[in-house]
């Protein structure tokens, strides 16, 4: 098996998308980001594979997520972030300020633009 066939432990989180093969799936490119920079994190030692199971099957098991579990990449970056918090890596205000940023990067740039942060109308205001 090469080392492209061998699956992450990624693949093996509660709910996360799969196709029909297995493979996880993406609905939106900023899922695939956040998986990746999961991936990376995980992989540079930042925290144990049984954190994150433990802090991703928190986040999804919290009242009030869609039964249908299209939020579920919704819940993968608030487990990704309370990681970074607790860690010391990043305070949560800012994370939570840096979200903002990209949303209103994304609502101003115009159809078919790569959305870049430096479209947010309110950065650096």
């Amino acid at each position: 098996m090469s080392s492209c066939e061998v699956r992450s432990q990624l693949s093996a989180s509660p709910g996360l998308p799969v196709s029909s093969e297995g493979d996880p799936v993406f609905a939106e490119p900023w899922q695939a980001q956040a998986f990746a920079m999961t991936v990376h994190l995980h992989r540079q030692g930042l925290f144990s594979w049984a954190e994150w199971a433990e802090t991703l099957s928190g986040e999804l098991h919290k009242p009030g997520r869609a039964e249908d579990g299209s939020d579920y990449f919704d819940g993968w970056v608030a487990a990704l972030t309370r990681l970074l918090v607790a860690k010391g890596i990043a305070e949560e205000d800012t994370v939570l300020a840096l979200q903002d940023s990209w949303k209103r990067a994304a609502e101003a740039t115009p159809h078919g633009q790569p959305i870049e942060l430096t479209n947010d109308p309110l950065r650096g205001a």
